[in-house]
């Protein structure tokens, strides 16, 4: 579904108007994204560390990757976001993850838990089980994951599903209503809900899981574009448009508004791009360049 000018019919007109509200609330936080950095604390998975701060420079972000005990702790505390995943969680990450978790929610810091590869590996499925009960902002993950985060399946096959979106969106639901998340599955559609409500969104391009750090830099710019949400709180929304509209946001808009600016930026790079490699280059390049309009035109629901 893309959005339409003039649509026809009362029906029409509803999702039109529902698909226009979503995309300028996803610029307005992507211009306040870049106009306030946020500033957004990492720990994750050693394969992804250099692609995920290239990332979020290149949307508007800054990123630290403060990963080890006694520091991550206080600096949740001060950073706009905090995304943990799972990816390569040795023992002094996983102390770290833990005390992060802990000072986020404590200090009201927006944070992203990404359960990689989780139920077919003990380990780091006891680790998010204890994480999720700290109330993460936003649980992002592919559809095994999300259904054995919730207690259900074994997991899929390694990092990749074994399940379609639908298969765990009740899983989905079930994590958002019991830990006030929400929750983001990804695939070929992103589906994002917190509970109440639910959106499917169908941007984005295969490339991106040819790449390694596709998905998990992803998480990093849903916590770059929570932190900016939560700070418009306190704005004075009246002095822009776009401060206005950014004002109302909250963290189900905030990650529709991600996956919105990653998944188009996936697209026009995809487009340019001769393979894989030079795909990498061309999805940094394209988010550092990506533009309203560019929003406004590629944007569609499922």
């Amino acid at each position: 579904m893309t959005i339409r000018l003039a649509p026809e019919t009362t029906a029409e007109t509803t999702a039109a108007t529902t698909a226009h509200d979503i995309v300028e609330r996803s610029i307005a936080l992507l211009d306040r994204v870049r106009a306030q950095p946020p500033l957004v604390q990492c720990i994750t998975n050693s394969v992804v560390v250099n692609f995920t701060a290239n990332v979020l420079l290149a949307v508007g972000a800054s990123a630290a990757m403060v990963d080890i005990p006694a520091e991550a702790g206080p600096f949740a505390a001060v950073a706009s976001g905090l995304l943990i995943n799972l990816g390569t969680p040795h023992a002094e990450q996983r102390e770290a993850m833990l005390e992060a978790a802990l000072s986020a929610l404590a200090h009201g810091t927006s944070w992203v838990l990404d359960p990689v590869a989780i139920g077919s590996l003990p380990v780091r499925t006891a680790l998010a089980a204890e994480l999720v009960a700290h109330r993460p902002t936003l649980v992002r993950g592919n559809p095994s994951e999300i259904i054995a985060l919730a207690g259900g399946g074994a997991g899929g096959r390694g990092v990749d599903s074994t399940d379609t979106g639908d298969d765990a969106l009740d899983a989905a639901q079930h994590l958002a209503r019991t830990f006030g998340s929400v929750v983001a599955i990804s695939g070929p559609i992103d589906i994002v809900t917190d509970g109440t409500r639910t959106l499917r969104l169908a941007n984005g391009d295969a490339l991106l899981t040819r790449v390694t750090g596709g998905g998990c830099a992803l998480g990093a710019v849903m916590a770059a574009f929570l932190g900016a949400a939560a700070d418009t709180a306190s704005t004075d929304a009246a002095s822009t448009d776009a401060a206005a509209s950014a004002g109302s946001a909250d963290a189900f808009d905030a990650t529709v508004a991600a996956i919105t600016a990653y998944t188009v930026a996936a697209e026009i790079a995809a487009e340019r791009a001769s393979g894989p490699g030079s795909f990498a280059a061309e999805f940094v390049d394209a988010l550092a360049k990506l533009t309203g309009d560019q929003l406004r035109e590629r944007f569609v629901l499922a």
